[in-house]
């Protein structure tokens, strides 16, 4: 008779800090994992926390009350193994796993390989554990580790596996990038059958900060096939039935296992024995589904979408505004918005000049009109008037500049911020990364608000993706004019963005190998010297500008802020 248990992993969306609303998801799906005929239910890293908990870390309080939840957590597993992401205390503090049967904590697994990289800095908070145990019920055996632990080879996975575990349960807060999913997925069927052991990965979803989990969870069996998998961005008890016969089997076929096993272990092992086995009885479950991949546009839409509306709901604003300008960021930006708050409640704000033109009015009624929002328009003509009146003494016989142009977009910027401190809405800004990267931006203008929701995204992408809307929904949700004009601020009479920057195509293909690549001048080629040496140098000179920039969601491996980190007094010559 083959040796079946049945696996649930809890997809939820942690707020963090709200260990009260953290706990009462966990203890949901527990109860509904059990009802189900689950021998093992696993949550994420920190789940009862949230990720990443940061500087809350260094607060007593935060650590004790986290603890005292996990108990109230376990006095609510009822007969079902619980693995529980937690912060953990000793003498010191680890990012920890705990392994809960029938009410009681029978053991804790501290985290080995502490990621301090990217956006990641858990060497700042946590002490690293070096224990690798495995848990041997009467008929079965599993592993437990954490997130980045299961990225080593030759990590706890390989050495639980090499102890006998015939399925790894592995809890996860992985960040998303746009292309993470298909490597992710690949590194775990790759290590489910180096290990010849089942792996189920469970990870967090919901937006962070600037940070964004996309969920993805998985059950992946010893030959590295993928058995089941969640829907990514979404909560979600994923449950399946694993043979771990399977394990067994390839086992006796693959000797590497054996000549392992005789090498010295690198890190101690730790046997738990549990008075349980499989063979409960089950109902019939759903067919296991393999979800189909995302098209890029998709995932990063997703992505923003979720990173915007968490950023909104679990900072506890109602509502959002943001100028719409008749462009393709500002048109984005509100369909995002819309799709994650719902069209009552957002606002586009046309602030009209003397330098706007008709197209544009239409272009940000039309989108007003195909998202259902409200939009109110304010011109700024007078105030402009006035400005530039009071300057007059001082500015006195020199030629507009970019002055003028700049205190437009601060005329708009202050109008925006009225809206948002009378009303309390969020104020959204619009700029993308290609923008922000070569700072085609305006302080305390443009740049003002509470959350940038684009500025990780190049403006060809921008492109990109709404053209996937409308292909989607099948109309022009984004006006057709909007996606075939020449890109423009309107700040002066007949102004481009060609005007200022190389053409949007090899703007972006050079910040992709500055910024993501790192690569120097003498790297990039097909593009003229003198532009790349241009560019750059305008990336350089324009990090003062982006550390005063709102937060705004992640979505390729280097962003500003979190990923690169770059100092603004530098008397490197890259020339």
């Amino acid at each position: 008779m083959s040796r079946v248990i049945r696996v649930a992993l809890g997809q939820i969306n942690p707020c963090l800090g709200d260990l009260r609303g953290n706990i009462k998801k966990i203890i949901s799906y527990t109860k509904s994992a059990e009802q189900a005929g689950a021998d093992i239910v696993a949550f994420p890293e920190l789940a009862i926390t949230g990720y990443p908990p940061e500087d809350l870390l260094l607060k007593q309080r935060f650590i004790e009350d986290n603890i005292a939840a996990l108990a109230e957590v376990c006095c609510n597993t009822g007969d079902v193994i619980a693995v529980v992401g937690f912060v953990d205390r000793t003498e010191d503090i680890y990012n920890a796993a705990a392994v809960i049967h029938r009410g009681k904590i029978v053991h804790i697994y501290h985290k080995i390989f502490l990621p301090t990289y990217s956006v990641f800095d858990e060497d700042r908070y946590f002490k690293a554990g070096n224990l690798c145990p495995v848990f041997k019920a009467k008929d079965f055996s599993f592993g437990v580790n954490i997130c980045e632990d299961i990225w080593y080879p030759e990590g706890p996975s390989y050495i639980q596996a090499l102890a006998g575990a015939e399925l790894i349960i592995n809890i996860n807060a992985s960040p998303f990038y746009y292309g993470k999913a298909e490597f992710r997925k690949k590194m775990l069927c790759t290590r489910a059958h180096d290990c010849s052991a089942a792996i189920a990965y469970v990870n967090i979803w919901g937006g962070q900060d600037e940070l964004v989990f996309d969920g993805a969870s998985m059950i992946v069996d010893a030959y590295g096939l993928t058995l089941n998998e969640a829907p990514r961005f979404q909560d979600h008890l994923l449950i399946t039935d694993v043979d771990l016969d399977e394990s067994y089997k390839k086992r006796l076929h693959d000797p590497r296992g054996r000549k392992r096993n005789a090498q010295n272990q690198e890190r101690p092992l730790f046997i738990v024995d549990l008075d349980c086995k499989t063979g409960k009885t089950k109902h019939t479950l759903q067919p296991s589904k393999v979800c189909p991949d995302m098209v890029v546009e998709e995932e990063i839409y997703c992505a923003l979408v979720t990173g915007t509306g968490d950023y909104i709901k679990k900072n506890r604003f109602k509502s959002v505004c943001l100028g719409l300008s008749g462009g393709v960021d500002s048109s984005l930006v509100a369909k995002i918005a819309v799709d994650a708050i719902g069209k009552d409640n957002v606002l586009g704000v046309f602030m009209p000049s003397q330098y706007t033109s008709i197209e544009s009015r239409q272009d940000a009624y039309a989108l007003a009109h195909n998202l259902g929002i409200n939009i109110v328009e304010i011109p700024i003509m007078e105030i402009y008037d006035a400005y530039t009146g009071t300057l007059q003494p001082l500015f006195d016989k020199l030629k507009p500049d970019l002055t003028e142009e700049n205190l437009q977009a601060r005329i708009r910027g202050t109008l925006l911020m009225a809206l948002s401190n009378k009303f309390g809405y969020l104020l959204l800004t619009t700029g993308n990364k290609s923008e922000m990267s070569v700072g085609y931006a305006t302080l305390y203008g443009d740049m003002a608000g509470g959350f940038a929701v684009i500025k990780d995204v190049s403006k060809t992408m921008v492109y990109r993706i709404c053209q996937w809307i409308n292909r989607v929904e099948g109309r022009f949700v984004i006006p057709e004019r909007v996606l075939t004009k020449a890109p423009t601020a309107e700040l002066r009479e007949n102004q481009k963005d060609s005007d200022s920057l190389p053409p949007y195509e090899e703007l972006d293909m050079l910040i992709e190998a500055y910024i993501e690549q790192d690569r120097d001048v003498s790297e990039i080629g097909d593009i003229k010297i003198e532009n790349i040496k241009r560019v750059i140098s305008l990336i350089d000179r324009s990090e003062y500008k982006r550390r005063q920039s709102p937060p705004g969601v992640k979505i390729t491996q280097r962003a500003f802020g979190r990923d690169r980190r770059y100092p603004i007094t530098n008397g490197y010559n890259r020339d």
